[in-house]
């Protein structure tokens, strides 16, 4: 049964998350796009970051806010459709990033063939309720594992537990629910267990992870951002899912759309400013500006753009599968059935008057 939060009877305010990965909706905020797009209807728009209460900030997991959207990363709004939240899906992006199993050079590990009888290091967030971290580690490795033909109990997976929570705490409006501090600590634990010896090896994405490849004088093992085929890259944002409260699409799909388009324009924007949009991605993803071009290479401005092509939705659905079979969801559902195109087209004739 799809459990449904109350839909906003009078739209007075629209909250807006987005994980520290590039996004349109990272470009919009910083520009002011949404701001602007709603200020003339009386409408506020709120990073949840702002909220003090730390239910509304797990919103940017659990999708609970009635009227909200979230731009980021796939594992947490699947498993919230899973639960039988209500949020559509509306768009999807794909920006390349960094994904790779890494080991120390004294390890001799130089190969996915070389990953026999190891260790690998498999984060345990323990005190979130979505430990995407955990699957998106382990979704690398089956990806590295498949490259050898190697099975699952041909490796040891090493539980490494992470005690500290993933969200930040409330701030400022416009800033990242996650800053460079909080970024910094996030592969902590996994580096730690291989610096002492009781890993063999880890799996790093995105420009933290190009950026400790580069602290530690790492073997890149697999390169799996290089694999050629786009179905063995596919993780927890590739691609990037953009949802929104089914509540407030019933009841104001005008201002659905409208925020869609904003989220375009920002895009198109991005294309032309290539510049301003890697400073941008680096205050979202908390890294120094000569990391974002390591971690997400292949000129990231003009892959932003939403859309719902075909080949992005079988990516989804293949990250649906592999989180129902490896148990991080219970319940099935049609990736299909959640997909409503509409906003996208109703932004889409918006910007054509532009």
């Amino acid at each position: 049964m799809t459990i449904s939060p109350p839909a906003p009877t009078d739209v007075t305010r629209l909250w807006y998350t987005r994980c520290p990965v590039p996004t349109a909706s990272s470009i919009a905020i910083s520009r002011g796009l949404l701001a602007a797009e709603f200020a003339p209807d009386g409408i506020e728009v709120s990073s949840l970051l702002e909220s003090a209460d730390s239910a509304v900030r797990e919103s940017h997991f659990d999708h609970t806010r009635a009227d909200s959207f979230r731009q980021g990363g796939n594992i947490p709004p699947i498993w919230s459709r899973s639960k039988g939240r209500d949020l559509r899906l509306i768009g999807l992006s794909w920006a390349e990033q960094y994904q790779a199993i890494l080991a120390l050079p004294e390890s001799g590990i130089t190969g996915p063939e070389d990953l026999r009888g190891r260790r690998l290091a498999l984060p345990h967030r323990v005190n979130d309720q979505i430990d995407f971290t955990r699957a998106t580690a382990l979704r690398g490795y089956h990806t590295a594992l498949a490259l050898a033909g190697l099975a699952e109990d041909e490796v040891k997976f090493v539980d490494i537990a992470v005690p500290e929570t993933f969200l930040g705490q409330a701030g400022s409006p416009t800033g990242s629910l996650f800053g460079a501090r909080n970024q910094r600590t996030l592969n902590r634990a996994e580096i730690i267990a291989l610096l002492r010896g009781e890993v063999d090896a880890v799996y790093l994405s995105g420009s933290r992870g190009a950026d400790f490849e580069a602290f530690l004088g790492a073997v890149r093992v697999v390169d799996i951002a290089a694999l050629p085929d786009r179905a063995q890259r596919v993780n927890n944002i590739t691609p990037a899912t953009l949802t929104v409260s089914g509540g407030l699409l019933d009841q104001r799909p005008d201002l659905v759309a409208r925020y869609v388009a904003s989220t375009l324009r920002a895009a198109r924007w991005a294309e032309e400013h290539a510049d301003e949009t890697r400073r941008i991605i680096a205050a979202e993803v908390g890294s120094a500006e000569e990391w974002v071009d390591h971690g997400h290479p292949l000129d990231l401005h003009s892959r932003l753009t939403p859309s719902l092509d075909e080949d992005l939705i079988a990516a989804v659905e293949s990250q649906k599968d592999f989180l129902l079979r490896n148990g991080f969801i219970t319940t099935d559902f049609d990736v299909r059935e959640w997909i409503d195109p509409e906003p996208l087209r109703r932004a889409q004739e918006l910007i054509e008057n532009d």
